[in-house]
């Protein structure tokens, strides 16, 4: 009985491990492994909290409360996601993080309604993403890869001044745009840039987090780091849900909607570069609708705590193609991790103590590469006369409405601050061009690949 089933066995073990989500690893690796996905997120989870701590003026220790809630909430959000809950989570080794990708909009609401509408418009952008989950496969055709690739393209070039006003110091710093901010910033860069084209493996996959630690070690050695917020910073403390409160703008719903959608669709994008690219196989239709429940389960989620929208993080796809290790036990023992990680403020007084300048120069890289990722989705794209003119028009409207204030001061009522961010009107655009233009391709089935390339693009830094 035994010389039957033997033969196969020594070949079993290494091939259910790598490619089966639920097999689980000896506790010595799947440890070192899951502190190997938050690392390589953490810079990408933070950054978002304290970008919008800058833009609502708030002080150093609402900013280390809102790092420690990012943190929190992103730990939870991931456990949602590999262990799941019903019909919710794709129960695959998927990290959640907070998005870069409702910035651009996220940005100017709070600073006309202030953060509490921005939290009331993810709370209902999340619910609806439930809703978007549950019927994917019944709409999943109106985001053809053009449509998402000009919504990522342009979700970086918003971004990119907000790398670049971090790199100088930040708006409204004393030494503004000084020498040593940008010589700083620069020094990130390179490093950044070195690490992720000489490294390996994990290093070359946290390129971004050796850039930001490198930099930060020499604020330090110039002085340039007051550590006078940490001291005061608690070592423990439970996260307080609805501090800020929920106020509810129509205005800001429908922006935080439409940017959601396209969040909902990287997922998908995510979700399909994990299984093909570490299972061996195309996403099933439960873990595409579970993973994108998830994802705004973990959106409202995080609007009760006081923090801006979670989705799954593309740099951890990356180290999934990277070890071939398919495990979801290991991202949940991650997960753990950041949820450990947001019970101390410390912590995220530590990082909320960073110069601007070192964001920046990551920031830089960061931002950038999202616009890759646009352009790598387009490029996928069949370039004829048909999508070369949906995406003039989106990107003239995405581009040079932001840079042209007095058109979104002629509008009425709160349109033109809908108008002012360029990346509604231009999602809005792509989205009624690509459904009413002759010539739609019908077999949309590419699209999954497309967006799981482009993933895979933002995750390699």
């Amino acid at each position: 009985m035994t010389d039957t089933g033997k033969p196969s066995q020594p070949t079993k073990p290494s091939r259910t491990i790598n490619q089966n989500p639920d097999a689980m690893p000896p506790l010595g690796k799947a440890i070192p492994l899951g502190l190997q996905h938050i690392m390589a997120m953490f810079a990408g989870n933070v950054t978002p909290p304290i970008i919008i701590a800058g833009v609502i003026g708030a002080t150093a220790g609402e900013q280390i409360f809102l790092i420690q809630v990012a943190l929190f909430v992103a730990g939870i959000s991931t456990l949602v996601q590999t262990i799941g809950m019903g019909p919710i989570g794709a129960r695959l080794p998927i990290v959640q993080g907070t998005s870069f990708g409702f910035l651009p909009v996220a940005l100017p609401l709070a600073k006309a309604f202030g953060l509490p509408a921005v939290l009331g418009a993810s709370f209902i952008a999340g619910l609806l993403q439930i809703l978007l989950g549950a019927f994917l496969k019944k709409i999943r055709h109106w985001f053809s890869p053009v449509v998402t690739g000009i919504v990522v393209l342009l979700i970086g070039i918003t971004l990119m001044p907000v790398g670049l006003n971090y790199a100088a110091g930040g708006v409204g710093s004393e030494n503004f745009a000084s020498p040593t901010n940008l010589a700083l910033a620069f020094f990130v860069l390179v490093v950044t840039i070195a690490v992720h084209q000489l490294g390996r493996g994990f290093i070359k996959a946290s390129s971004i987090l050796f850039g930001l630690l490198a930099g930060y070690l020499v604020a330090i050695a110039l002085g340039m780091v007051d550590f006078t917020n940490l001291r005061d910073a608690a070592w423990f403390a439970l996260p307080q849900p609805f501090v800020y409160g929920m106020e509810f703008s129509m205005t800001a719903i429908i922006g935080m909607t439409l940017i959601m959608f396209v969040v909902g669709l990287e997922t998908i994008g995510n979700i399909s570069a994990i299984t093909t690219g570490g299972a061996g196989r195309p996403a099933k239709d439960r873990e595409l609708s579970g993973g994108v429940m998830a994802d705004g389960v973990a959106t409202s989620f995080a609007a009760v705590f006081n923090t801006l929208p979670n989705t799954a993080y593309a740099q951890n796809v990356g180290l999934i193609t990277l070890t071939g290790v398919v495990s979801r036990h290991v991202v949940t023992i991650g997960g753990l991790l950041l949820i450990a990680m947001g019970l101390f403020p410390k912590l995220g007084g530590l990082v909320a103590a960073m110069p601007h300048a070192v964001l920046g120069g990551a920031g830089i890289v960061m931002f950038g590469m999202i616009a890759s990722a646009g352009l790598k989705i387009i490029k996928e794209c069949e370039l004829d006369q048909r999508n070369m003119l949906i995406i003039a028009v989106s990107l003239s409207l995405g581009i040079g409405l932001p840079a042209v204030d007095a058109i979104s001061e002629t509008m009425p009522g709160q349109a033109g601050l809908l108008l002012k961010s360029g990346l509604v009107p231009a999602a809005v655009a792509a989205l009624l061009l690509d459904a009413i233009l002759p010539g739609k391709p019908r077999r949309q089935a590419p699209q999954e690949p497309v967006a799981a390339k482009s993933e895979q693009v933002r995750s390699n830094v």
